[in-house]
């Protein structure tokens, strides 16, 4: 079973402080990823959580490696 099908009682959410803090940038950066589309969450009343896998995809395709001549 892939990560991303996994039942939702494994999956771990963080909040968007707790994403602005692994990201290390602002939470209104954050907030412009989920509301933009690249990065997933879900809606709980008037607040936002994220997978935590979602947030390590984002940051692993996000990866600029720099290439040598």
């Amino acid at each position: 079973m892939a990560a991303d099908q996994r039942p939702l009682s494994e999956v771990a959410f963080l909040t968007v402080a707790e994403v602005a803090s692994v990201m290390r940038v602002s939470k209104m950066t954050v907030y412009r990823l989920v509301h933009s589309g690249h990065l997933p969450a879900i809606r709980v009343g008037r607040s936002f959580r994220v997978p935590e896998n979602a947030v390590h995809e984002y940051l692993r395709d996000s990866y600029v490696g720099v290439e040598t001549a």
